[in-house]
């Protein structure tokens, strides 16, 4: 009897750490089930375009955000330093104030208060390396108060790049036919045309290069309301009432202005003289002969009385 207890205390003890073990393996595989959901909620944050890799496929890739962020300066140093710790780099910033109204308040004779309404915008436009494309939207998607819109393109350039690689074969091979070519005038013209179409072809390959290496991501961000600046400044209204108007000042100005008036009239009749001269004597001829004409007429009358 006492062997059978032992026998069922050592089965009992065996099924305990069966269970136990299946508990733990099952505790387990719900941490891996848990972290896997984990893993695929941050994934589905990042757009599939942006992440997307397809077998002897090659995609350029570019987005454009418009969103709108409670504060455009600091939301612009954010993504800036943001795009610098992704090894990407900023080409184009262009942050602006756009005033909507301004009006200055007098509050005292020598203070007064100008109130500008104004909203803040910024177009940015950076490179970022492709591979941390999809981590990037979602830090700037997490910058967001509204999202206006978000397109993501990826154009397959794979035939692109095998179509430059056969160019680049039939460059080398028409140089090498053209080396073997008698030298003369058409020779030189031939090998500097194919030396130019090479170097194209080179530049156009380094250009796709690097448009596979860095993804171009063109940000508009803006404020979605109105926001207010008030500057203290000088009551200018009252300065210029304190010095507009000085009587005994003007008088002696104008009396001086005056003066210089009738020098600078002098001045310019003597710089004229041929011409007073000439209206002087013809008046005078024309005084003469009018006077001459009205004796005749004189004469004329008496003579028929």
């Amino acid at each position: 009897m006492k062997m059978t207890y032992i026998k069922l205390s050592i089965a009992t003890a065996l099924l305990l750490g069966i269970y136990s073990c299946k508990k733990g393996e099952d505790t387990a595989s719900d941490y891996e089930m848990s972290t896997s959901a984990d893993s695929a909620a941050v994934s589905e944050d990042i757009s599939s375009v942006a992440t997307m890799k397809v077998k002897d496929k090659q995609f350029i890739k570019t987005a454009n955000v418009n969103m709108e962020v409670k504060d455009v300066y600091e939301a612009t140093t954010s993504l800036e330093k943001s795009v610098q710790d992704l090894g990407g780099f900023v080409t184009h910033s262009n942050l602006q104030s756009n005033v909507f109204s301004e009006e200055t308040f007098n509050t005292s004779n020598e203070e007064a208060m100008l109130v500008k309404k104004y909203q803040t915008e910024n177009t940015i436009q950076v490179r970022i390396p492709t591979e941390k494309l999809g981590e990037f939207l979602t830090l700037i998607n997490s910058k967001k108060l509204f999202l206006n819109s978000r397109v993501i393109n990826a154009e397959d350039v794979t035939a692109n790049i095998k179509y430059a690689e056969l160019e680049g074969k039939r460059i080398k091979k028409t140089g090498e036919n053209i080396t073997q070519l008698k030298t003369n005038k058409e020779k030189v013209n031939m090998s500097d045309e194919n030396m130019s179409e090479e170097n194209q072809q080179q530049l156009a390959n380094m250009d796709v290069a690097d448009n596979l290496k860095y993804s171009t991501v063109d940000i508009y961000i803006k404020e979605p309301k109105l926001r207010i600046a008030e500057i203290a400044v000088t009551n200018t209204k009252n300065i210029d009432n304190k010095y507009k108007f000085n009587f005994l000042y003007d008088v002696k100005n104008a009396f001086v202005e005056g003066f210089y008036l009738i020098q600078r009239i002098l001045v310019g009749l003597v710089t004229v003289w041929p011409i007073v001269l000439i209206v002087v004597i013809g008046f005078y001829f024309y005084r003469k002969n009018k006077s001459n004409n009205r004796i005749q007429q004189t004469k004329e009358q008496n003579s028929a009385s």
